[in-house]
């Protein structure tokens, strides 16, 4: 799928408004484990990408996606620019011009392998790794649109329970038990932005 047949200036739009829209939830749950300012970050990295998505929607998907990647590290800030922009560089790194589905979900793969090198974590930490990972393998196993939107949903409130073993919430211990962590909920409110766009032009 190339960049126009995707219609990413509206993807980068709904991705935006979602993230904005649930700001002060992901603050508050970054106040709770963090440094509180997770949703702010998020909003004013989406809002950055947005600004530039009428450039990135004519570039070939996989340069479209290094830029989304390169603007996010530049602007987010915090733990979370880096991670989020190194899973878009590495996806766009990996991806052919015109991917079909097979060539995304193993550069998706790939990707989340990039964040777990940078951010030197894996699945189980309670960290964004915690949604990526099992929206990869539900796309693996052929899942799709509200199904994948559902896995990650499923995946961010799996974190609850979890200790945080990286990033500022490792510095809580037993105390980060109980709460969701807000780059998985970020991650997730993300995956399902996208899974509803190209479920809406499927």
């Amino acid at each position: 799928m190339t960049a126009a047949a995707l219609d990413l200036e509206a993807l980068i739009a709904a991705a935006a408004d979602t993230i904005a829209a649930h700001a002060d939830e992901l603050t508050a749950l970054d106040q709770a484990i963090g440094d509180g300012d997770h949703g702010v970050n998020m909003k004013r990295g989406l809002e950055a990408v947005r600004a530039e998505a009428g450039q990135s929607s004519i570039k070939a998907l996989p340069d479209a996606l290094k830029a989304i990647g390169t603007r996010l590290v530049m602007t987010v800030g915090g733990a979370s620019g880096p991670l989020f922009g190194t899973l878009f560089v590495a996806l766009g790194k990996e991806l052919p011009g015109n991917p079909d589905r097979a060539a995304f979900v193993s550069a998706f793969g790939k990707a989340i392998e990039a964040v777990g090198a940078r951010g030197k974590s894996q699945a189980g930490q309670k960290t964004m790794l915690d949604v990526l990972v099992p929206v990869q393998q539900a796309l693996v196993s052929g899942k799709a649109g509200a199904e994948i939107a559902a896995v990650a949903d499923a995946a961010a409130e799996a974190t609850v329970p979890m200790k945080a073993l990286r990033g500022r919430a490792s510095f809580l211990g037993e105390r980060s038990i109980g709460h969701m962590d807000p780059g998985a909920r970020s991650t997730a409110l993300l995956v399902r932005a996208i899974a509803d766009h190209i479920g809406s032009i499927a």
